[in-house]
């Protein structure tokens, strides 16, 4: 009885856990709408713990619960490395592609050696055995193959996820002028 109603307590932790860091990142950007690239990236690493539990066999118990949570504030790590130094480009005035992928190259590097540092340290856990090989296991597996897909999908979609709300933000914000060459020609011109 108490571990249904748990359960149902869970779609509420996650709820709040994503409510807490997309109004951290409104105040961070000061943004509304920017905030959704790194939100939305999220789900690449959900997806590939979800698929790693099922490869292994595992079942959603609250061990891959804690592993799930823990996963939504790295993915999202990675994600505001990306986005941060990209917002930063595109303020000194490079187009929103140009930013994106400068602001993906300039943070590869860190993104994966901190993730597969995180991904090595998780195998030990992975391959335990005793009394609690079973808890260890699927938090591990959770976070491990949410992280290693995280990463592998989440390179190509955060600077996507960025073009699209960075253009989005500039157009329904009046308050955003950036440098870019279009604006100081407007300028030049009147």
């Amino acid at each position: 009885m108490e571990e249904k109603s748990a359960g149902n307590q869970t779609i509420a932790i996650f709820g709040l856990c994503l409510l807490f860091v997309y109004l951290l990142l409104a105040a961070q950007y000061e943004s509304y709408i920017l905030p959704l690239a790194v939100m939305l990236s999220i789900p690449t690493g959900i997806v590939g713990a979800f698929l790693g539990i099922k490869a292994i066999g595992l079942d959603n118990n609250i061990y891959v619960q804690v592993g799930l949570i823990m996963l939504i504030g790295l993915l999202a790590k990675n994600a505001i490395l990306i986005v941060e130094f990209a917002i930063q480009r595109r303020k000194a005035g490079l187009s929103i592609l140009d930013s994106a992928l400068e602001g993906a190259k300039a943070r590869l590097r860190p993104i994966i050696m901190t993730s597969l540092a995180f991904i090595v340290g998780m195998v030990p856990l992975m391959i335990s055995s005793g009394g609690m090989a079973s808890g260890n296991k699927s938090i591990s597996t959770s976070a491990a193959m949410g992280m290693l897909s995280g990463v592998v999908l989440g390179v190509f979609v955060i600077p996507v996820l960025y073009m699209f709300f960075q253009y989005l933000d500039e157009k329904f914000s009046a308050k955003k002028k950036y440098n870019t060459i279009e604006n100081q020609l407007t300028n030049d011109t009147i």
